[in-house]
């Protein structure tokens, strides 16, 4: 019998196939973190991250109005603030061999000493891919922003990556009831910075980020009042 040494060695990490569909799917969506235990000489090879029951980030900023006296109840600019740190919001079952501060890297449960927060020393990294289906694969043509899904042997399968960099657990939680046998995890992650992996320049101000001066906002006013 092999040795078993992390969840990926086990039955719980067997592949299964998905639906070639045109609309997302949660099941080709794919979580991968770096990991201490798939690491030499300070390079870390990401590993995919098993039986995650939900995966929810989510980001704001203020936004701040600007008005002038005299000028009635109008708004004269609305003005973006910063952007708050994304946070992640992750829901896994708990593993013997893997539970949440070990997939995302921390030598902790069978691995090593680290049982809570404060023993996280160093953040992590996490990479979101959303796996297109054959469908859309072979109609999308931009090579900028796809490529190969990792995992995958067939250059067919085209995957849409996020990187999530400097990653932190801000928040754990874990519950043990009497009406239920699934020991489930719960971890709140801010995140340092997001881009794309790729052009890692997308505070250039060059880059097209879309709607440039589409808003009629920018349409001077002359040309609004003879049109």
């Amino acid at each position: 019998m092999a040795e078993w040494k992390t969840d990926k060695d086990t039955y719980v990490t067997r592949k299964g196939v998905s639906p070639n569909t045109v609309t997302e799917i949660s099941s080709k969506t794919k979580i991968w973190a770096t990991s201490s235990a798939d690491s030499s000489e300070g390079v870390s090879n990401p590993i995919q991250v098993g039986v995650i029951a939900s995966f929810d980030p989510s980001e704001s900023r203020s936004i701040e109005p600007i008005r002038g006296i005299g000028f009635g109840d109008q708004i004269a600019e609305l003005i973006p603030g910063m952007t708050e740190p994304m946070s992640i919001s992750v829901s896994r079952a708990a593993q013997y061999l893997a539970n949440m501060f070990q997939v995302f890297g921390y030598k902790g449960g069978a691995s090593g000493l680290v049982r809570s927060l404060k023993h996280h020393r160093w953040p992590f990294d996490i990479i979101k891919e959303t796996v297109f289906s054959e469908i859309v694969s072979t109609k999308v043509s931009s090579d900028l922003t796809l490529e190969e899904s990792m995992g995958v042997n067939e250059s067919a399968f085209k995957a849409l990556k996020t990187y999530m960099e400097g990653c932190w657990f801000s928040s754990w939680s874990t519950s043990y009831t009497s009406d239920s046998v699934l020991v489930q995890e719960q971890v709140d992650i801010q995140v340092s910075d997001i881009y794309d992996g790729n052009t890692q320049e997308i505070t250039e101000p060059a880059i097209d980020t879309g709607n440039k001066e589409l808003s009629s906002r920018f349409v001077s006013s002359t040309e609004t009042a003879t049109t």
